[in-house]
């Protein structure tokens, strides 16, 4: 009964998890509160992850990234790669990559890929190349690099845990970079050769004409009988009927309305909406439709300027709609479409849930704009202008992350209080303020963790490792360990795809340790080709930090199955190929 329980709990959090229906926090928190009712695990069990020194690592690592970008030293980094990748596109493409790689080494994955999305399609207007040439290339590299050392993804952090748990010995820092170090090069060399062809070339447009604006767009004179005259903007007769007021002309001026505009005789309204509507309504007394065609620079003035934001992992704005976060208040900007895993989102737009990734058309002053260069809600993707270089603070980070690593790569301090003593200087020197510091967490990934650790305890407990572990063995023993291995393999790959790559390989452990420890096999091998697996799954661009490059490189759901595919199964071979070499079973 409790392994049928375990079990479809796990098909549920799968699909919840696939479809976000709920968010994953919750999601996480309502399962161990079930299994800890049923008592399958107890309230010690349940919370044991979230007091675990993993947790403290992953949480320190989030500051010290996030201290790194605050005083400039990736923007340094960036400049300097820039300069040298002006001589040929291929070396463009292996510097974006080997850097992107390297940095994401040591912090998270999906906040590498963030940091360096608007510097890369900068460059790349810059140099005249289409942004989809480099922004996959971009996060693969981002995710490869992970597999580098054990703080470069928060998965090879949970799974050591999880191991040292288990009465194992956990991973140390540099004990997969041999294995991270190819599989990454093997890569970069995809990307070069075979994936560099397969890559679309995404050509830029006008941005009215890439969102498909102009048939959703028009103009309209307030002629000197309209019942509008007096209206407030946002309160209008056409506002009622679903049309957006976007701009008004009123003599020589062209400004952005707010909530106190009202509306004048001869005014030009620049209204979006649906035209079928706005045809059945022409006749309205006081209003002429112009039948120009609105063009970009309709849009835009001296002072007001479209742009495009994207909304990044660490944002407060996820789950919320524009409404909700008073987008026009807060901002100044106005939200004309959004772009979304290649679709464009034009109607409703105040109701529609915000989501990682999302690409913002938005209208606004140029001032505005420009402030939100230092927002972490939003990153902008215009021309990109690097933080100034803060030199002191930025080696104050530098040495003391070094530090930490020294520390607890010589084991003169554990792992965790290396990293934890590395934030807090960082925070002690002021390089980076506390209120920042506590945003840069991740606390869903957290939550995420911790909870699904004390799932992995919930398989055990049940006897469900044990049950799927047989099945298993009985199914793939025959064929030899090995075998068994690419099983466990494979299945944790495709586990990736509904769910986080920490949470697919949290389920998919518990299950392997048992499994290597009825054939007599070394459960620490097990684990690690796991946790590498669950970090070369690149078949869909459901992993975070492909969505948030998916909107900005224009690309279709195929550019990824038809570029990733081929690379995952040359990466779950090189897994399988060096695992036993380097951790014998």
């Amino acid at each position: 009964m409790e392994i049928a329980l375990v079990l479809s709990l796990l098909v549920i959090a799968i699909v919840m998890f696939a479809t976000e229906k709920v968010s994953i926090e919750i999601v996480t928190l309502l399962i161990l509160i079930v299994l800890a009712s049923v008592r399958i695990i107890s309230p010690e069990e349940a919370f044991a992850g979230f007091s675990s020194d993993f947790i403290i690592i992953i949480a320190s690592i989030f500051i010290i990234s996030a201290a790194l970008e605050e005083t400039g030293i990736l923007d340094f980094a960036v400049v300097r790669m820039a300069e040298l990748a002006k001589k040929s596109k291929s070396l463009l493409l292996f510097v974006v990559m080997f850097t992107t790689g390297i940095v994401s080494g040591f912090m998270n994955n999906t906040t590498v890929t963030a940091m360096f999305i608007t510097p890369v399609v900068s460059l790349t207007k810059r140099i005249n190349i289409s942004a989809s040439k480099l922004l996959m290339p971009l996060a693969y590299a981002a995710i490869l690099g992970g597999t580098c050392t054990l703080i470069g993804t928060s998965t090879n952090v949970a799974v050591s845990g999880y191991v040292a748990k288990q009465g194992l010995e956990p991973i140390s820092l540099f004990e997969i970079t041999p294995i991270g170090l190819v599989i990454f090069l093997v890569g970069i060399l995809y990307m070069m050769t075979i994936g560099q062809r397969m890559l679309p070339n995404n050509t830029d447009q006008e941005l009215t004409e890439e969102y498909k604006l102009q048939k959703y767009l028009t103009e309209i004179i307030v002629m000197p009988d309209s019942p509008l005259i007096g209206q407030l903007v946002f309160a209008s007769d056409l506002t009622a009927l679903h049309f957006r007021i976007l701009n008004v002309i009123r003599g020589k001026e062209n400004f952005l309305p707010d909530f106190r505009t009202r509306i004048e005789e001869n005014d030009v309204l620049l209204v979006e909406g649906d035209m079928d509507n706005l045809m059945k309504v022409k006749e309205t007394k006081g209003i002429e439709i112009m039948a120009d065609v609105i063009l970009e620079k309709d849009l835009q003035t001296e002072d007001i300027r479209l742009a495009e934001l994207m909304i990044p992992r660490q944002s407060n704005l996820i789950n919320k709609t524009v409404k909700e976060v008073n987008f026009l208040q807060r901002f100044g900007l106005v939200v004309i479409a959004i772009s979304r895993h290649g679709e464009t989102l034009r109607t409703k737009i105040g109701s529609i849930n915000l989501q990682l990734g999302d690409v913002l058309l938005v209208q606004g002053a140029a001032q505005r704009l420009n402030q939100l260069r230092s927002s972490g809600n939003v990153a902008l993707l215009d021309e990109f202008e690097p933080l100034l270089f803060k030199k002191r603070k930025g080696t104050v980070v530098i040495v003391s992350f070094l530090l930490a690593i020294l520390a607890g790569t010589t084991n003169v301090l554990p792992l965790s209080i290396a990293f934890l003593l590395a934030a807090m200087v960082c925070i002690l020197f002021r390089c980076i303020s506390s209120e920042r510091a506590y945003s840069a967490i991740d606390w869903r990934l957290l939550i995420l963790i911790g909870g699904m650790t004390a799932f992995g305890t919930a398989m055990e407990n049940s006897g469900a490792a044990d049950f799927l572990a047989k099945g298993i063995i009985d199914m793939m023993g025959p064929m030899g360990k090995l075998a068994v291995l690419a099983g466990f393999v494979v299945l944790t790959v495709l586990l990736t795809q509904p769910m986080s790559n920490a949470a697919a390989a949290l389920v998919i452990v518990p299950v392997a340790l048992r499994a290597a420890t009825e054939m007599g096999a070394d459960p620490r091998s097990f684990a690690i080709a796991i946790m590498l697996a669950a970090s070369v799954s690149l078949v869909t661009p459901f992993e975070p930090a492909c969505i948030l490059v998916y909107s900005p490189g224009k690309y279709r759901f195929s550019d990824f199955i038809k570029i990733g595919s081929p690379l995952t199964a040359i990466l779950i071979i090189v897994i399988l190929m060096l695992v036993p070499v380097f951790w014998p079973m």
